[in-house]
């Protein structure tokens, strides 16, 4: 059985978990701790980032995008109305383009520092960089949020799903990101209304449960987190 290498609050694990699960694909989930610089996974991966998926030959593929498009071109074309890139190639880089900004510009200015500061740290040992949260690095973060909201708002309030008229992986790479911030408690949804109902069809999606229903150990997540209807 194929592997995936993730942590349950990386965002790009989240979006690959999310895609392989709406494809009905299985995986066996190893659970890395990418501060430890552990020999084995970084042969798989020299630059120690998550999330890496190992195939049934043992050929390893490392990042979210990367592995988001191999599965596209190997099960994703056998899906007709359910592959979550387009078959317009105009659809698909807007799909592409809204991915990247969920995995990489909101993760930069957002998810990445946050889930550093309150979830890794406490994790880590002081030798890798673990301690105290830093409040300026969340201060900054947090005053980023509000902005990706309204953009994550505007796409959910002019368009059926986030992409067009169909869920893509733009809509699960949002997820992805939101979901980790949801756990957290960073997201006020009284100031995102048209956001949340996008959300809350996302949350009630099969392939969602099984994120819903793990927990971070030391770190209890909002009370709303896995209601369906919030």
């Amino acid at each position: 059985m194929p592997t995936l290498y993730h942590h349950s609050m990386s965002s790009p694990s989240r979006f690959v978990r999310l895609i392989l699960t709406e494809y009905g694909y299985q995986t066996e989930l190893i659970e890395e701790q990418t501060w430890e610089k552990r020999r084995d996974f970084l042969a798989l991966n020299p630059a120690g980032t998550l999330p890496v998926y190992v195939d049934d030959s043992m050929r390893a593929l490392c990042g979210a995008t990367v592995i988001s498009e191999y599965l596209d071109e190997t099960h994703g074309v056998l899906k007709r109305d359910r592959r979550l890139l387009a078959e317009d190639p105009f659809q698909r880089a807007e799909i592409r383009r809204l991915a990247e900004w969920f995995m990489q510009k909101m993760e930069q200015d957002v998810t990445r520092p946050l889930v550093r500061e309150r979830v890794y740290k406490l994790q880590m040992t002081a030798d890798q960089g673990g301690g105290a949260p830093d409040s300026k690095v969340m201060r900054m973060a947090r005053g980023n949020i509000r902005q990706h909201m309204k953009y994550l708002s505007w796409l959910a309030g002019s368009r059926q799903w986030l992409a067009g008229d169909r869920l893509s992986y733009a809509d699960l790479a949002a997820a992805a990101s939101i979901s980790v911030l949801d756990y957290l408690g960073e997201i006020d949804w009284v100031e995102s209304p048209v956001a949340k109902e996008w959300y809350q069809r996302l949350k009630s999606r099969p392939s969602f449960r099984p994120i819903l229903a793990e927990r971070v150990r030391g770190i209890t997540p909002v009370s709303h987190y896995a209601d369906l209807d919030f």
